[in-house]
Parts: C-alpha cells; sequence; structure tokens
C-alpha cells in the first residue's frame, strides 16, 4: 500500500480533502436529472410519468453498484476499480448525451447510476487510512462533501439545463469524471486488499457479516431507522407547503440547501466522534430526532418552524450516521466495504420503508400523522439502542 501518509493523521488531509471532492462530484451524477425530467419529456415528447423512469433507472443502477460493486474493494486494488468503473461512468454518460429516444436514455441512466456508487468505496478507504484515534475526523470529512455533492448538484443542473439544454449537463459531467479520474489516479493512494477468495465468497460472506456481528445488525437498525424518518419527512414536505402554505415544488426545493447546515457539520461530528463516547452521541443523536419531530408537529403553518426542525433533523441524521460507521469499520479492518455495503443496503430499505409509511400517514392523518410516524421511529430507535446498543459499541 502506497499512502500519502501524515504521522499524526495517518493520511494527509490533501488525500481526504480530495476523497471529499471526489465524492461529492460523482455522486453528483444521481441527482443531474431531477431538474432536467420536464426538459427531457418536452425533448422526447413524453409523459411525465413516462420520464420519470429516468430517475427511478438512475437510483436502480445505484443500489446494484452498492451491492455487487463495493465488496470488491476488499477484493481488488482500488486503483483498478477506479479504471474500470470510470470508463464505464464516462461511457454512460456520453450515451446520456447522444440519447435518441428515452428508453435508452433509460437504459443509460441505469449504468450512470451503477457506476456512480462510488463514493462508497470512499468512506471505507479513509477509514483505512486513518489512525483510530482520528478515523471518524476523516468519515466526517468524506461525508461532507458527498452531502455538499448532492445538494449542489440539483442547483447546477437546473441552471445548466435552463441555458444550454439537458444534453449538456451530461456531457459537462462527463468532463468533469474524465478530468477527475486523471487526478484520483495521480494523487490517490494505491490500497492493496488482503482478501484473496473469489467473487463468490465475497458476496456470501455479506451473510456471513451480518449473522455474526451484532454491533453491524444495530448499526444497520439504528441507520435504517432514521433514514425512514427523515424519507418520510422528504416526501411529504411538498404537500405540507402545497396545502397549508400555497408553495410549489420549487419553493420545497430551497429547504434542501437548509442541509448545507448539516453537510459542513459532518466534519465537526467527525472528530467529535474520535473524542467522545459513540454511546453518547448515538444517544444525543436520537434525542435530537426526538425534539425535531416535536417541533414539526406545532409547526402546521410555521415556516420558522419547519426550517429550525429541518437543521436539526439533518444534523441529528449525519451525527447518528457518522458514529455508525466509525464503529463498524474499527471491527471489521479487513472487510470494510463489505461491512459498508450491508450498513448502506439496509440503510436505505429503511429508507424506502419511510417513504412509503411517510405518504400512508399524509394520506390518511396529513402533517400530524407523519409527525407522529417520526415521533415513533425515533423512539423505537432510542428503545432499541438503550436496551441492545450499549454492549455493542
Amino acid at each position: 500500500m502506497f499512502v500519502d501518509m501524515d504521522k499524526q493523521k495517518g493520511v494527509s488531509d490533501s488525500i481526504l480533502y480530495l476523497m471529499s471532492l471526489s465524492a461529492g462530484l460523482i455522486v453528483a451524477n444521481l441527482y443531474y436529472n431531477q431538474p432536467l425530467l420536464h426538459l427531457i419529456s418536452k425533448s422526447f415528447g413524453a409523459t411525465e410519468s413516462a420520464v420519470s423512469n429516468v430517475a427511478l433507472a438512475t437510483q436502480l443502477g445505484y443500489a446494484v453498484g452498492l451491492l455487487f460493486v463495493i465488496p470488491l474493494g476488499d477484493m481488488v486494488s482500488n486503483k483498478k476499480i477506479l479504471k474500470i468503473d470510470f470508463s464505464l461512468m464516462i461511457i454512460s454518460l456520453m450515451a446520456a448525451v447522444f440519447s435518441t429516444s428515452l428508453w435508452f436514455l433509460v437504459a443509460a441512466s441505469f449504468f450512470i447510476g451503477c457506476t456512480s456508487a462510488l463514493p462508497q468505496l470512499f468512506v471505507p478507504m479513509a477509514a483505512q487510512l486513518s489512525n483510530p484515534q482520528n478515523r471518524g475526523r476523516a468519515i466526517g470529512i468524506v461525508m461532507s462533501g458527498l452531502l455538499i455533492g448532492i445538494l449542489a448538484s440539483r442547483v447546477i443542473s437546473g441552471f445548466i439545463g435552463e441555458q444550454f439544454g439537458w444534453r449538456t449537463m451530461y456531457f459537462v459531467a462527463s468532463i468533469m469524471m474524465l478530468f477527475l479520474f486523471i487526478v484520483l489516479k495521480l494523487k490517490l493512494p494505491q490500497v492493496e486488499p488482503v482478501y484473496k477468495g473469489n467473487y463468490r465468497n465475497l458476496m456470501k460472506s455479506l451473510v456471513h457479516f451480518f449473522k455474526t456481528e451484532p454491533s453491524l445488525r444495530l448499526a444497520a437498525f439504528r441507520g435504517g431507522l432514521s433514514f425512514a424518518g427523515l424519507s418520510a419527512f422528504w416526501t411529504t414536505l411538498v404537500f405540507l407547503m402545497e396545502d397549508n402554505f400555497g408553495y410549489g415544488s420549487g419553493v420545497t426545493g430551497t429547504f434542501g440547501l437548509v442541509g448545507v447546515v448539516g453537510a459542513l457539520a459532518a466534519s465537526v461530528v467527525g472528530k467529535l466522534s474520535d473524542k467522545m463516547s459513540k454511546n453518547r452521541i448515538i444517544i444525543t443523536a436520537t434525542l435530537i430526532f426526538i425534539f425535531s419531530w416535536t417541533v414539526f408537529l406545532f409547526s402546521h403553518h410555521s415556516i420558522f418552524g419547519i426550517i429550525i426542525g429541518v437543521i436539526l433533523i439533518d444534523l441529528g441524521q449525519q451525527s447518528l450516521h457518522i458514529a455508525n460507521q466509525n464503529i463498524i469499520f474499527s471491527k471489521n479492518e479487513n472487510a470494510r466495504n463489505r461491512v459498508n455495503t450491508v450498513y448502506m443496503v439496509i440503510f436505505f430499505m429503511g429508507g424506502a420503508l419511510g417513504t412509503v409509511l411517510g405518504a400512508l400517514a399524509w394520506q390518511h392523518y396529513q402533517w400530524t400523522g407523519v409527525s407522529v410516524l417520526g415521533l415513533a421511529l425515533s423512539l423505537l430507535l432510542l428503545l432499541v439502542h438503550l436496551v441492545f446498543g450499549n454492549k455493542r459499541i
């Protein structure tokens, strides 16, 4: 392993910030299409329902990449994965540029999503390259870049699409990925994994880790519950804005910018997780969830209350997420990509469940139902952690 190391932190800040920037730029590929769907619809003369398959295919591709590509980080050199993945990513983005039909774009979007799961390699890599006493800080730095990439992608895409057309956004993205690959090839440390088995056994080991690692199961359960609440919130916020405030989806989208507070806080939380008890961070984060949902419950007609709630719930989410990853990475030094895969798959399963439950809660009980659902999920998270979690950290 050839690494630019800092004696105190284990890896230089320049490498950490390079991974942070890379995570943000790559994950942005997943979200460029969302502000462009109307333009794509007009371009192909397709209905909004049909064009929504572009976003759906991207997310399905991401899930496939997360499950089947990320575990390779424990088996194949990071430089080799980057070479293959970036090649396919750039080809997929260029395929989107030259799409001749909507379904061709849908197919290209699937592979864009699949190859853009790559940032989930950078988080375990940051943990591996850092000293144990600075692992949380390293994870926080990379997570900050990833979160800012998600937030900024929609703003950039909306501007470029409106000014130059939706195909231009995909072309710009492909050029950025080409330059990013060159930089990573030159600057990123090479990490040689120690796993020597075959791919089939590698994938079977995911089940093994889930069965034999109670701390991993608990971390994944905590993450899934927290993300379920967050997904329920974002799924129903647009309904609240339209029904109670008379605002459309454009104004609702600006609430995502409030999430920058959480994104910037990620690196700070990472530092704290190196110094504070993980148990204390998890309990504090869960109490923040409970307080934020209480604020939401009494904010049916208060924009200020919604803004405060968004800041709090995002801060709690990042705090819990970083603490969870710090825990699972510290106990599986040679399998960090696989345990991260298990964790993230359950994390996103929780998000999908929260989306469904949030929609049902709104349908039957509107915002009060959504807020009570969020409170119930947060209280369940706290209960499970207090009963089972203390001995698993």
